[in-house]
Order: C-alpha cells, then sequence, then structure tokens
C-alpha cells in the first residue's frame, strides 16, 4: 500500500496498524504524488485548541475518511513520551476507523498491534483501575472484541498474581538448545538439524563455560533463579547423559529458589526416551512439553514432522509412566491440510490426555518458514476463528483457563496465542517473560536476556547460530561474568 504522510513521521506507527488490518499489504512511500488507488494519505494538524489526524484511505476505486483528534494542550512539550504516545494512538486510530469502513468489520483485537496486549490492562489494575475500568478500556479505546478482552482480562490476572509472589533478588533463567532432528515447514527459529548436530558436543562444552560465569556473577549480585527454562530447538535432541551434565551444571552454577519451576522443553515425541525423562526428573526438572501440533498424520506429515500421532500417544504415556512432570501440548490453529473438524477432534483427544498446560497456537508464517517461501495453501482466516473458538469452549469446559498469550506478526486472522492451564499449574516462566516481570538471563545460541529494573527493559542478545555463538563465547563469557545484576550500560 502507498503511504502519504504530512505533518508526521510515525511510520513504525503505521506500519503496525497496516499489518494488522491488511496482512498481505506492505508499505511502500512513493516519490509520485498521491491519487491513485490502494493508498493512504495520513495528516496531523496542530491548532491552538486541538490537533487533527485525518485519514484518506482509497481501495479499490473506492474512498474512505475518517479523522480523529486530541487536544492540544495534552500534547505538552515537557513529556514528549506522552505526547508521542497519543500522536501516534490519534494517527492510528483515524487509520483504523477508515480501515474498518472499507474492510466492513473490525479486527479481534481492533487496534492493538503489539506482541503483548496483556500489559495494558495489568498497567491499568497496577495504576488503582477496577478490573472492569481495564475491561472498558479495552473495548472503548482500542475496540477489542469481547472475547480477547475476557482472554486479556483473564490473563491480566494471573499475571498480577504472579508478579505479587516474586522477590527482588529474584530472576528467570533461559538456556537455549538450538538444535531438532528436523526442520518443521513452519518454523523460523534459529536451529540447526541433521548434519550440523556433529556441533553439539563443542556447543555444549561452550555452554557450560557461559553457565558457570553467568551462574558466579549472578550469586555475587545476590540473585536467585525462580524459574529454569530449557529451549530450543528441542533439548531432549541431546542424549540422556548430555541433558543430565547439562541440568547438573544449571543447578551448580546458580542459587535455585526454594521450589524452582524447571521446564525442559521435550516437544518432539520421536526425541522423547524413559532416560530422558529420567535424566530430565534427576536433574530437578518438574515440567516438560510433548507437542502434538496435531493429532492427524496427515497435518504431521504435511508440516514435515517425522513422527505420527501414535508417537505422541507413546511419548505422552511414557512421561506420565515416569512421573514427577507437569506436562505442556502445545497445539497449532491453520496448519495446512487442516479441517475445522480435524481440529476439533484433536483438541478432544489432547484434553482427554489431561496434561495441566494447554498452549493453542495460531500459526504464523515467518519469512525464514518453508510454507510461506513455498506459498502452500492454508486453511482461511474465518476457519481458523472457528478452531479457536472451539478450543476456546472446550477448554474452558474441562476446567482449564487462560494465563499467559502473545501475539505475533504474520499471524493468520490476526489472532494469538494462549497458554491454558489446569489449575495450580501456571507456568510461571511464561509469564515473566512475556509481561517483563523481572530480569531475564538467556544462555546460548540466540538467547535474549531481558534485564528489567528502573521501568525500564534493556536487551542483550548473544550470537543467533551455533557456529557464530562458538566462535566468539570467549567474549560471551567474559560478558556474562560482568554481569552485576543491573541492566548492563552498553545494552
Amino acid at each position: 500500500m502507498n503511504l502519504y504522510f504530512t505533518g508526521h513521521g510515525e511510520k513504525y506507527a503505521v506500519e503496525q496498524t497496516l499489518l494488522t488490518l491488511f496482512p498481505q499489504e506492505r508499505p511502500v512511500y512513493p516519490e509520485t504524488p498521491p491519487g491513485g488507488d490502494n493508498e493512504l494519505e495520513l495528516t496531523f494538524s496542530r491548532g491552538t485548541t486541538w490537533c487533527t489526524a485525518r485519514a484518506v484511505l482509497r481501495r479499490e476505486g473506492r474512498t474512505y475518511t475518517r479523522q480523529c483528534r486530541v487536544r492540544t494542550a495534552a500534547l505538552d512539550p515537557k513529556d514528549p513520551v506522552v505526547a508521542t504516545r497519543l500522536t501516534r494512538r490519534t494517527l492510528q486510530r483515524a487509520f483504523y476507523l477508515a480501515a474498518v469502513d472499507c474492510l466492513g468489520a473490525e479486527p479481534p483485537w481492533g487496534m492493538l498491534s503489539g506482541v503483548r496486549p496483556v500489559k495494558l490492562p495489568t498497567r491499568a489494575m497496577e495504576a488503582g483501575a477496577t478490573p472492569r475500568q481495564a475491561e472498558r478500556m479495552l473495548r472503548d479505546r482500542y475496540h477489542v472484541s469481547p472475547l480477547r478482552r475476557q482472554l486479556a482480562m483473564d490473563c491480566a490476572q494471573a499475571s498480577l498474581a504472579v508478579k505479587g509472589a516474586l522477590k527482588p533478588e529474584e530472576i528467570s533463567l533461559y538456556v537455549g538448545i538450538p538444535f531438532c532432528p528436523t526442520r518443521c515447514a513452519y518454523c523460523s527459529f534459529i536451529s540447526a538439524s541433521g548434519s550440523a548436530n556433529r556441533l553439539i558436543p563443542d556447543y555444549l562444552a561452550a555452554l557450560r563455560s557461559e553457565i558457570d560465569a553467568a551462574g558466579a556473577a549472578a550469586r555475587r549480585a545476590g540473585k536467585t533463579v525462580r524459574a529454569v527454562y530449557i529451549g530450543g530447538g528441542t533439548p531432549t535432541t541431546l542424549e540422556a547423559g548430555q541433558l543430565a551434565a547439562l541440568l547438573e551444571g544449571v543447578k551448580d552454577a546458580f542459587a535455585l529458589a526454594p521450589g524452582t519451576e524447571f521446564t525442559v522443553e521435550a516437544g518432539r515425541p520421536d526425541t522423547i526416551t524413559r532416560d530422558k525423562l529420567l535424566a530430565i526428573r534427576a536433574g530437578g526438572g518438574n515440567r516438560i512439553s510433548v507437542n502434538p501440533q496435531t493429532m492427524s498424520d496427515a497435518v504431521l506429515a504435511a508440516i514435515g514432522r517425522s513422527h505420527r500421532a501414535q508417537d505422541i500417544r507413546r511419548a505422552y504415556a511414557l512421561a506420565r509412566e515416569v512421573g514427577g512432570l507437569a506436562v505442556n501440548m502445545d497445539l497449532i490453529a491453520g496448519l495446512p491440510g487442516d479441517t475445522l473438524a480435524g481440529f476439533q477432534a484433536t483438541v478432544e483427544e489432547v484434553i482427554a490426555l489431561a496434561p495441566e498446560n494447554i498452549t493453542v497456537h495460531t500459526l504464523a508464517l515467518k519469512r525464514g518458514a518453508r510454507l510461506r517461501q513455498e506459498d502452500t495453501p492454508l486453511p482461511d482466516g474465518q476457519t481458523v476463528a472457528a478452531m479457536l473458538d472451539f478450543a476456546w469452549g472446550a477448554l474452558r469446559r474441562a476446567g482449564y483457563a487462560p494465563y499467559y498469550l502473545y501475539r505475533q506478526k504474520f499471524m493468520s486472522g490476526s489472532f494469538e496465542n494462549v497458554g491454558w492451564t489446569r489449575p495450580g499449574f501456571v507456568n510461571q516462566y511464561n509469564i515473566c517473560m512475556m509481561e517483563e516481570l523481572h530480569t531475564v538471563l538467556s544462555l546460548g545460541a540466540g538467547g535474549v536476556s531481558k534485564f528489567v529494573g528502573a521501568g525500564t527493559v534493556r536487551r542483550a542478545a548473544n550470537p543467533k547460530y551455533p557456529q557464530e555463538y562458538l566462535h566468539t563465547i570467549d567474549a560471551i563469557r567474559t560478558e556474562k561474568a560482568a554481569w552485576t545484576g543491573e541492566a548492563p550500560r552498553s545494552v
């Protein structure tokens, strides 16, 4: 879509709104003047009393015009953060209303384009708003639909409960294992597969040195670990002995809080064995994942998974037989070849297994995903909406409640990913990471540390690829060893 701006330069905010409302479009800034088709003119003018945002959207031969105002006095130059926020919101709202006139319907999350919609009601309630007032804000200011408002409010309450239980000295820890047996067709994560797994021994040696350096620094800073998350990739690509050594290394290096939540992504059932599960449990792990994505063999084949539904059933039964491990199971709505009836059957079967957590994802195809590169046919937005509606109803009837959610770019139907839990099994790490409740120290290739403090969140990323990580491990280890418990100044 051609974009023309006058009186402002809010490219990022407008582009995010464009991506939400018209996901197939990409922003173009032509040198030619406006007056054609498939274009947006967005102006911002300042008056004595009012500042006005005016959107003129031309699409498929028709023109849609909307404008919104904000009081000039509210844009106080002494508070540029608030002034910028109000300017952006006014511009986005004018564009949004014109787009809704064009589309004839509002998206489920209304004007919201960010990945963390739960932050809005959480912050409102922390500032003194009642739950009803926070929900009304989502309705009136951001046009969020009733079902999504309910989701956001449920997750906000869960976030506040976890935040209230955290201690000032506590942090979370992420350890990345960027290896998988094969690469799924929808995956855009940084991970190595197949012959690249020969890097694993060298990678684990380098990772252990980073763990030791970071653990020593955390102890000096008086930090204890509330939640550990071993992610990937697929950590259970490692052999049982390698898993045992990794978990022991974490326990030796860091001061773990009493009752530490300790998650290991098992994920792929074709990597789960009794010996590995026993190693996880003996190493302090108390949560794992056994991720079907779907219980349809045909859909599993379409997304490049080498296992079948029976392997999922076997792996889940083995986890229950070993015992002592809460289980999460991931599902994805919108996979190629899936149907509403097929997805409903998957949801029903997984609920019948009664895992402690079920996470319902909406398919999101980023640039690195094979399905996007191949332009594979997928269920349409209406079908995905019906899939999610069915899952929500079935999960609530079965006693599950939503506890965290996030959104992604390129997500089918502009929906969301939602974690559901049985009572007493909230995954604290997921909330702490997504809602940025405290510092998350991330180790390994692709790890992104989030340093939370003094009202800010600063990020520091390790190299993405295993080879790059190995080549720079000395600098990474030195950086971790110098951590004082605060956000590094260079971040």
